[in-house]
C-alpha cells in the first residue's frame, strides 16, 4: 500500500517512527557535546561554546519531531536522515565556532580558522549521500529533502558570516546567505512560487559553487581582491540561477 504522507501510517509504525527520530537526535546532542567538550579542553574557547551549539540544534531537534510524522512516511529514521543530521550537528559546532571565534584565534591564531575550515568541508562532502542512501534504500520523502536543504542553506549562512568576521568581505556577501531565505518567504506570498521545481544540474553545480567559494574564505590564503572576486562571482551565479527559477514559475500555467 502506498501513503500519500506519513499520517496515513499505522499508529505502531509511527510510533516506531518517532522512537527513533528521539535515539537519533539524542546521539547526535550527545555527539555535539563530546565536540565542544573536546575543544573547550584543548584549550581556547569559553563555557558559551556550549549553548552557542546547544541551543541551535535543540531548535533543529524540535522542528525535525514537529514536521516527521506528517512529511515522511517511512516507520524509521533512516540512515539518509541520520547523514544529514551529523551535517547539522557539525553546523551547529560551527555556529558556537563563530561566537567563540575571537577567544579561539587569541588562543590558537589561524589554527582556529582551519578548524572551522575542516568541520566546513566535512558538513560539505557529506552533502549528496544522504539523498543517494534514501534512494537506494527506498526511504526517499519530502521531510528528508527539505530537511537536506535547511542544512544546505544553514551552512552557507554560516561560512557566510565567518568571511565578514574575517575580514575578507563586507556584509554584501550576506546575500548569499540569505538569497534562499529571501525566496521561501517570497514563496509565502505568491502562491506561483510554491510549486515544485524540476531536477536541476544547474541549480546542484550554483550550490556546489556557492559552498567551494565561501569555503575558500575562510581560509588564511584568500584575501583581498581575490576573495572579493571569488564572492561576487559566487553571489552573480547564485542570482542568475534564481531568476532562472522564478521566470519558470511564473510563467507556468496551473
Amino acid at each position: 500500500m502506498k501513503y500519500d504522507s506519513a499520517s496515513a501510517l499505522p499508529a505502531t509504525c509511527s510510533t516506531l517512527r518517532r522512537q527513533d527520530t528521539l535515539l537519533a537526535l539524542a546521539t547526535g546532542f550527545v555527539a555535539l557535546v563530546t565536540a565542544a567538550t573536546v575543544i573547550l579542553w584543548a584549550g581556547g574557547a569559553g563555557w558559551i561554546l556550549f549553548p552557542g551549539a546547544a541551543v541551535p540544534y535543540l531548535v533543529i531537534g524540535a522542528v525535525v519531531m514537529a514536521r516527521i510524522d506528517r512529511y515522511h512516511p517511512h516507520d524509521r529514521f533512516g540512515i539518509a536522515n541520520a547523514v544529514t543530521l551529523t551535517r547539522a550537528v557539525i553546523n551547529c559546532l560551527l555556529i558556537g565556532l563563530l561566537v567563540e571565534h575571537h577567544t579561539l584565534f587569541t588562543f590558537w591564531g589561524e589554527r582556529a580558522d582551519w578548524l572551522f575550515f575542516a568541520a566546513a568541508v566535512v558538513s560539505l562532502s557529506l552533502d549528496g549521500f544522504d539523498g543517494a542512501v534514501a534512494r537506494r534504500q527506498g526511504l526517499t520523502s519530502r521531510f528528508g529533502a527539505r530537511f537536506d536543504m535547511e542544512i544546505d542553506a544553514l551552512l552557507l549562512m554560516l561560512l557566510a558570516v565567518a568571511a565578514i568576521a574575517l575580514g575578507k568581505v563586507g556584509a554584501w556577501v550576506l546575500l548569499i546567505g540569505t538569497t534562499y531565505y529571501l525566496f521561501m518567504a517570497a514563496r509565502a506570498l505568491v502562491p506561483r512560487l510554491r510549486r515544485d521545481l524540476p531536477e536541476s544540474m544547474r541549480r546542484k553545480a550554483v550550490c556546489v559553487l556557492q559552498g567551494a567559494v565561501l569555503i575558500a574564505l575562510v581560509t588564511p590564503f584568500i584575501t583581498g581582491i581575490a576573495a572579493t572576486a571569488l564572492a561576487l562571482t559566487a553571489l552573480v551565479a547564485l542570482a542568475w540561477s534564481f531568476t532562472v527559477d522564478i521566470i519558470w514559475l511564473m510563467a507556468r500555467r496551473r
